[in-house]
């Protein structure tokens, strides 16, 4: 009896070491993951509204907006994107040196549009 009972306990205990390494696993893949914005679709920083998804700007427009946007506001450029909650197609999100955020709006003609503070969150 007491050679079931002991083959019962070692074969319980190699499954909670295989369970508990998958729990493991799981929770290490999800902390490895970026977490969402307003919507769980738009990648980290860029949200959605009416449901078209800021994109990041790349090229020769990347490059006219930032020239746009640091002409207007000194600091570093955090990201480049189109921009889906005004008139203006894209933005500029800089640090500005005494640590603030802004979003300098840019049109078309890539001459800047507004310059709006951002809050922390």
């Amino acid at each position: 009896m007491s050679r079931i009972r002991s083959k019962l306990v070692t074969a319980a205990a190699v499954a909670a070491a295989l369970g508990g390494g998958a729990v493991a696993a799981n929770a290490a893949t999800n902390a490895a993951q970026p977490s969402s914005t307003s919507s769980s679709s738009a990648p980290q920083g860029r949200h959605t509204v009416n449901g078209k998804t800021e994109q990041p700007l790349t090229g020769d427009v990347a490059a006219k907006v930032r020239a746009a946007a640091l002409t207007k506001v000194s600091g570093t450029v955090e990201r480049l994107e189109t921009n889906v909650d005004s008139s203006a197609p894209y933005e500029a999100h800089i640090r500005k040196a005494d640590g603030t955020d802004v979003v300098v709006e840019v049109n078309q003609d890539y001459s800047v549009a507004s310059v709006n503070a951002m809050g922390h969150p």
